[in-house]
């Protein structure tokens, strides 16, 4: 029996075990994937992040790259492969979990093909679980290529003819632009009353920016976290306004049937689409953890990553878990910190009630 488990192995769980080793925990990683940087490595060829290389690094180690520099995919599979191996990390790969429950005190941990116990439990799986298609997409049919943008890597995956892509957000404007570059035609489905941000301004990074006016540090409870946390998150990087104003780009508005021969939208229906990129987006499943409740977005109930419901139960790397950083891999340090210390604080102390601990929450 382990001292604590970590449930996955992406930064906000390697950012939880870099604190529980230098407070010499006992404690072991179980991750779903075969190794390290997996997740990373599944998504698009041409991912880059949006923060610089001075905003990403985790605790005790900084992100390798010169200040101003945006790493791609492969670049921060490295750099947390290069984490474990620093810091002599313990993790189980291949191990799905299916279940945590609490019994007689003790967490007990169950995957496909092993058990585990802990005293105390971090889960550390991101937000991304399960990929959200529109139903309609069960209609369409059969020859034409869909993939969620979970699946997606390059416009080399699809076949000839026109395409669509499905979704407003970040990954599915840098999909649509790159897809456009192509020549062919790309039709785009969602809102074109996008909020666009560059990375620079001014000679200074958005992110610069962000923390200059205090932006990242907001907190999920104050009036304007409160606001920003319930809107829709801005696109960072692409020109939005010059892209859809392409010759090959097709806005159709909101996607709203389809069947075999053609897809209905708001702005007409298309009956030549070959290729469909879902960029729609992931639900959250956390539905394997016994015993716990969940807010109104699916989200388990939690007060700065520490369960309402389960003692010894904790939450990291979650939208907006404490702030606007929370779930990025420069910004999650933080809230590990703070479990930690409420950890160690109430080891000694014995409190239960994780919001006794801060008397301002604004």
């Amino acid at each position: 029996m382990k001292e604590f488990i970590i449930i996955g192995a992406g930064q906000s769980g390697l950012a939880m075990a870099y604190n529980l080793s230098q407070t010499n925990k006992d404690y072991l990683i179980l991750d779903a994937n075969e190794h390290i940087g997996a997740p990373w490595l599944k998504r698009w060829d041409s991912l880059k992040l949006f923060t610089p290389t001075e905003y990403n690094h985790l605790p005790g180690m900084l992100f390798p790259f010169p200040k101003g520099y945006y790493p791609n995919k492969y670049e921060v599979a490295d750099y947390l492969k290069s984490y474990v191996e620093k810091f002599s990390i313990p993790i189980e790969f291949n191990q799905r979990i299916t279940s945590v429950k609490k019994v007689n005190g003790i967490f007990e941990i169950t995957s496909a093909t092993g058990s585990y116990k802990a005293k105390q439990v971090v889960i550390a799986t991101g937000p991304f679980h399960t990929p959200f298609t529109p139903p309609c997409h069960a209609d369409i049919a059969e020859n034409v290529v869909q993939l969620h943008s979970e699946h997606y890597k390059s416009p080399e995956q699809l076949q000839d003819g026109d395409c669509l892509v499905v979704g407003a957000g970040d990954s599915g404007v840098q999909i649509l632009s790159e897809i456009a570059e192509t020549g062919r035609t790309v039709h785009f489905s969602g809102t074109d009353k996008i909020t666009a941000i560059p990375q620079s301004f001014l000679g200074k990074t958005l992110w610069w920016w962000f923390t200059k006016i205090g932006f990242l540090s907001v907190t999920r409870f104050s009036k304007m976290g409160k606001w920003l946390s319930k809107g829709v998150q801005p696109v960072i990087g692409t020109d939005v306004k010059s892209l859809l104003a392409k010759d090959n780009v097709i806005h159709m508005g909101r996607t709203l049937s389809a069947d075999k021969n053609s897809i209905k939208f708001q702005k007409g229906s298309i009956s030549s689409i070959k290729n469909i990129i879902w960029a729609t987006g992931f639900k959250p499943n956390f539905f394997w953890i016994e015993d716990i409740t969940f807010d109104e977005t699916n989200y388990p109930s939690n007060y700065r990553g520490v369960s309402n419901d389960v003692e010894g139960l904790y939450f990291i790397g979650l939208p907006w878990l404490y702030t606007r950083g929370s779930a990025t891999l420069g910004g999650v340090w933080k809230d590990a910190q703070y479990l930690m210390t409420h950890i160690q604080k109430n080891q000694t102390s014995g409190i239960a009630d994780p919001s006794a601990e801060l008397v301002e929450v604004g």
